[in-house]
């Protein structure tokens, strides 16, 4: 904390109390008799303390000057900004706004996905699956060429709220509590701080979006835990055995889960297998790494990818800490029980991503690129080819976020910073892909008939099993109405959109006490 000085004038007002009545001064009857005027004193002007509060400030420019993977490109973050101590608490002390200060000052132009909390637990459910949510995921897409708002359900997670309400994939809604959703009120209508709405829901009938007499409710529920595993067949067409796997958020926790599930598919002789991953923002860069090894093998000496970091850190971290190689087991982290891969020892798999598919899903698809045949089916991804970590305000582990280390972080500052620290690339050096993977089979969800998730009928599976099996090569694929979607319920966060990474950065090495 730290004091600045604010001069405040004070003015007191003093009033004769000799000069309630009149002074007679001579017995001339021609003379006035004066009346004393109330005296105005002027008291010395009186320092008087402003307590400006810049230990959030403090927090965010020690992270990013060490971290940040734009710190050299940022002149407020650079090593010899500041002369002085004094210098450097009043540069933090003329910004007293946090989020101003770290949106305005501290973040580069080009960064996308850098994000923070107030309340850093809430980073931290949200990297293990835990929000606060009604259970509906939907897209949103604008009405023909006009600014109207549409909303589609893409899935509704299990135990929520949703789940229990008259709606399921497919169904569209254009309003929100009696109100038209359009591009200026969507965001407030659908992600303000209404707990419970109640949706308008419509029908498309001939590609035209019309009102019905039906409304859903829907509640928000504290700390809803979503199963990332959504859906796993095994579908026979023909002489093949296709696993099918929609995996929608790369939890930590979930690695020795996945594992059974690709211990099912051996056990039933899977010979092909589509990943699912059309909803899939990222997550943990571990947890797309033992993935990758459950698809492709368990050579432990083969790259998955490399991170790369700001020329200062950089300089410190060796490159056991930037290489990321496949693995064989589940590990041990998080619950996981460390069980053997049992990898499909895949040559080709098909993977379903889209423009809502991003950081840890594309590192999967970029990751596999050098070894097997990846097949991309659906759209153009979201294009994050970047690395983040979880900061909290602990100077003596670095910053970096330990769950061990709770009760050492700085009971005042309580914000949760997640910047982008790193660039990601593959084993062939490719991490030109800010723009999006674009498919190899392009095909849009088709708001009309967006099918059964894990049916063999659902027009993006059914694309993929068509290029697996040649079959039914005569079906049309025709879009009628094309889900070219504006924002999502999980888009509209980007805190979704993140490679968390792990264990990368050798903490012990910085200590953040020892800077300004």
């Amino acid at each position: 904390m730290f004091i600045v000085k604010n001069k405040k004038t004070m003015k007191n007002f003093f009033f004769s109390l000799l000069c309630l009545g009149f002074v007679v001064i001579s017995c001339n009857k021609n003379d006035d008799d004066p009346i004393l005027e109330d005296e105005v004193i002027e008291v010395p002007e009186e320092e008087v303390p402003i307590v400006v509060d810049i230990e959030v400030q403090n927090f965010f420019w020690q992270t990013l000057n060490l971290y940040y993977f734009w710190q050299g490109d940022v002149p407020d973050l650079a090593d010899d900004r500041y002369d002085t101590q004094a210098s450097y608490e009043e540069f933090l002390t003329a910004n007293p706004e946090p989020v101003d200060f770290l949106e305005n000052k501290l973040l580069f132009s080009e960064d996308r996905f850098t994000f923070y909390s107030d309340d850093y637990t809430d980073l931290v459910n949200n990297s293990a699956g835990v929000s606060k949510s009604n259970g509906l995921q939907f897209g949103l897409s604008l009405i023909g060429n006009t600014d109207d708002v549409f909303g589609y359900v893409e899935y509704i997670i299990k135990d929520s709220d949703a789940s229990n309400k008259d709606i399921k994939r497919g169904e569209v809604f254009i309003g929100v509590n009696g109100t038209s959703l359009n591009r200026t009120n969507y965001i407030d209508l659908l992600f303000g701080d209404n707990d419970t709405y109640t949706l308008n829901m419509a029908e498309i009938v001939d590609n035209t979006i019309s009102p019905i007499d039906k409304e859903i409710t829907l509640t928000k529920q504290e700390g809803l835990q979503e199963d990332p595993i959504f859906v796993t067949e095994v579908i026979t067409s023909g002489d093949k055995k296709i696993g099918y796997f929609m995996y929608n958020q790369f939890v930590s926790g979930s690695e020795d889960a996945m594992n059974a599930v690709f211990a099912d598919f051996m056990s039933q002789g899977v010979t092909d297998l589509v990943l699912d991953l059309r909803y899939n923002l990222g997550g943990r860069g571990t947890t797309a790494t033992i993935l990758a090894s459950l698809i492709k093998g368990t050579s432990t000496s083969d790259l998955l990818f490399r991170t790369t970091y700001n020329a200062k850190l950089q300089a410190e971290i060796a490159s056991s800490s930037t290489d990321n190689y496949f693995v064989s087991t589940t590990g041990t982290f998080d619950g996981n029980s460390n069980a053997p891969l049992n990898t499909l020892n895949l040559s080709q798999v098909y993977i379903i991503a889209t423009s809502s598919s991003a950081s840890a899903s594309e590192l999967v698809m970029v990751g596999l690129e050098p070894y097997i045949n990846v097949v991309h089916i659906g759209t153009t991804t979201v294009g994050k080819n970047q690395g983040s970590l979880l900061f909290v305000d602990d100077p003596e582990g670095g910053n970096v976020y330990d769950e061990t280390r709770v009760n050492n972080i700085n009971p005042n500052v309580q914000w949760g910073l997640q910047p982008i620290i790193s660039r990601v690339e593959n084993s062939a050096g490719f991490s030109d892909y800010a723009d999006g993977l674009i498919p190899d089979i392009e095909l849009d969800e088709d708001i009309t008939n967006l099918g059964i998730l894990g049916d063999a009928n659902e027009p993006l599976l059914a694309r993929a099993i068509q290029e697996i099996t040649g079959i039914g090569a005569k079906r049309s694929f025709d879009v009628m109405i094309p889900a070219h979607v504006i924002s999502s319920s999980k888009l509209h966060n980007p805190r979704n959109a993140t490679l968390l990474l792990n264990n990368s950065v050798p903490t012990s090495k910085f200590s953040l006490n020892q800077k300004k």
